[in-house]
């Protein structure tokens, strides 16, 4: 497992646990420190885990606004706590981290999560969702398309290995 990967983990498991109790902001810090400890003693991410985290809890407005406007069809208080969170890292990923995570690696890691820790469906559902995402970024020029292949107009959003 890669190290951003382990990190990613400990950022799903972190916000996973702080959404399902809902943890105020304070919490976040003390979640992920012990999450690392729990599950990682020797890791050092640089700080990465606690960067999403914190990203994700500092937009979580506007991360929830862009899920709810891109699965209209599950509220999201009906969206299990897993898969909404790491929708949550997805979009932040996508939108919030300024430009750190290209977009097919933020959307290739969130299915990876989703069909680790999801259930039957996750893989399918946050791939849709992210590349909805993806594909509007693209489509309002938020995103240089510079991993497009050449005679393509728009890059296509990674599919779903399942």
């Amino acid at each position: 497992m890669s190290n951003r990967h382990l990190a990613r983990t400990i950022a799903m498991q972190s916000l996973y646990e702080w959404d399902f109790n809902k943890l105020g902001s304070d919490a976040a810090q003390e979640l992920i420190q012990r999450n690392l400890k729990d599950f990682a003693p020797d890791f050092d991410d640089n700080g990465f885990a606690e960067r999403i985290v914190k990203g994700v809890i500092h937009h979580l407005d506007e991360i929830n606004a862009l899920i709810t406007k891109y699965a209209p069809e599950w509220p999201l208080e009906q969206i299990t706590v897993v898969d909404r969170n790491i929708l949550r890292i997805g979009i932040f990923e996508l939108r919030f981290s300024g430009g750190e995570i290209p977009p097919k690696v933020a959307i290739n890691e969130a299915i990876e999560l989703a069909k680790t820790f999801g259930g039957e469906s996750s893989g399918k559902f946050v791939n849709g969702v992210l590349g909805t995402i993806y594909t509007e970024m693209i489509n309002h020029g938020e995103v240089l398309i510079t991993e497009e292949k050449k005679g393509s107009k728009h890059p296509t959003p990674p599919a779903s290995k399942e």
